[in-house]
């Protein structure tokens, strides 16, 4: 049996310190946590940095260093630093150093690196290793090129290598979030499946229990299946709350595509053991006839500034998408004729708080409230220019009528000065795979030791 102790869905989001210590007087033979994922969008992978706080990710750190000491079992993180870039495997690394030199104990850790060369990756794209995915973006060799950072997910294979150093510490870089579950059972010669499908199951903590929030679950692998136990006060598995989360960030919910292979848990078992304990049997891994992994590549699609307004007025509210829609035609004209701009040079766009932000004219519910934040997004191709254009369209948003005959309005801006430049903004170019003939050929392990 492999017993993985999961403090957390991510670490940065806390856990409950009760529930890791009953995990710990359980004696796992691993702790495993990840570190982020692309759910906050590109900017973290394209600048190579951690959404979290580096104040926030030390003192969790530092209590599963201490955890890790007190069962003398392997700590490992994948995707470190939000977006797992060798930038963010060094950020962890420094944080990892500062805390071993606090408890004054001496640790073994492993770097498992994930960035890619971008012209590794186009000699890769040129000799057909590297795939769309469903509905991935068309692509070229600049395209590739112009990448800030491009980044490959690991599998099993890459964290079991980097479990072979003896570490004590695995700092990797972007890996699938089951990866760093699945590795050591699947190592050990316990079921493929089980220790895949459980991975996929324990990959966000406590969020397959009740009690989502309070982050610490045990999984416990064996040959024919394995058993989720959430630690916390008041967390209980069932069968619903454990087979639901194949649905978690996947569209499949009997199909998981992983490096190397697939998941299929169409014959999967769930069975109560109680009121705490789930335990399932029947999964499958099938291997592919050839090894690939994910590529994420992110890029500066140009430069921001926000201004941002509120409408309170009823009148206003209650035709604000006609103001906006006016705003934005005689702003981009403006632009055009005073900057000498073409098309491609720049957006705006005003997306209206409380209306249809969020879904824009596939907004079902139109009801009026009572105040309306417009927010007025220039995007361009330099920095300067999108703050221009955030000017040119300052007026607009504070003094704008909806029509010629009226009176001219005042609205509230919410800072002074209006224009908020954000600099960079990037995008996603890459959704594609890349065809390994080793899987560790994309990647690169380092062993350091600390103290």
């Amino acid at each position: 049996m492999v017993r993985v102790l999961v403090p957390s869905g991510a670490l940065g989001l806390n856990y409950d310190k009760k529930a890791l210590q009953r995990g710990i007087l359980a004696k796992p033979d691993i702790i495993a946590i990840d570190g982020g994922s692309t759910d906050s969008g590109p900017s973290y992978l394209g600048r190579g940095v951690s959404k979290y706080a580096r104040s926030s990710t030390k003192i969790e750190w530092a209590g599963l260093m201490e955890a890790r000491a007190e069962a003398g079992c392997p700590l490992v993180i994948g995707t470190a630093g939000t977006c797992g870039t060798d930038s963010a495997v060094d950020w962890m690394l420094d944080i990892t150093r500062e805390i071993a030199a606090e408890q004054g104990r001496p640790v073994k850790i492993a770097l498992l690196r994930s960035s890619q060369d971008a012209e590794y990756i186009v000699q890769s794209y040129a000799s057909n290793s590297v795939t769309p995915l469903s509905n991935a973006p068309e692509i070229d060799a600049e395209t590739i090129k112009g990448c800030t950072n491009i980044v490959a997910l690991a599998g099993v294979e890459q964290i079991t290598e980097a479990l072979e150093t003896g570490a004590d510490i695995i700092i990797a870089g972007r890996t699938t979030d089951t990866a760093i579950i699945a590795a050591l059972p699947i190592k050990q010669g316990l079921n493929a499946g089980a220790a895949w499908h459980g991975a996929k199951i324990g990959e966000c903590g406590a969020l397959c229990a009740t009690n989502p929030q309070s982050g610490v679950i045990l999984i416990d692998f064996d040959a024919d299946g394995f058993t989720v136990t959430p630690l916390a006060d008041g967390a209980h598995a069932t069968p619903h709350t454990v087979s639901a989360h194949m649905l978690y960030e996947n569209s499949d919910p009997f199909i998981l595509y992983e490096p190397g292979g697939h998941l299929d848990v169409t014959g999967s078992k769930y069975k109560a053991l109680d009121d705490t304990s789930v335990r399932v049997t029947g999964s499958k891994w099938v291997p592919s006839d050839r090894y690939t992994v994910k590529l994420e590549g992110a890029r500066v699609a140009g430069y921001q500034t926000v201004v941002m307004a509120l409408l309170r007025d009823e009148h206003y509210v209650a035709h604000a998408q006609e103001w906006t829609d006016d705003i934005v035609a005689k702003c981009s004209a403006k632009a055009k004729d005073r900057l000498g701009l073409g098309d491609d040079d720049f957006t705006i766009e005003i997306r209206l708080i409380g209306q249809t932000a969020s879904f824009g004219e596939l907004e079902k519910n139109r009801t009026i409230p009572t105040e309306i934040g417009a927010i007025g997004i220039v995007t361009a191709r330099t920095e300067a220019l999108s703050e221009e254009i955030g000017k040119l369209l300052n007026p607009y948003l504070l003094h704008h009528p909806l029509t010629v005959e009226e009176e001219v309005p005042t609205f509230a801006f919410l800072f002074s000065p209006a224009e908020m430049p954000r600099g960079a903004t990037y995008e996603f170019v890459l959704n594609h795979t890349l065809t390994l003939e080793d899987p560790m050929d994309a990647f690169t392990l380092e062993v350091h030791e600390v103290g």
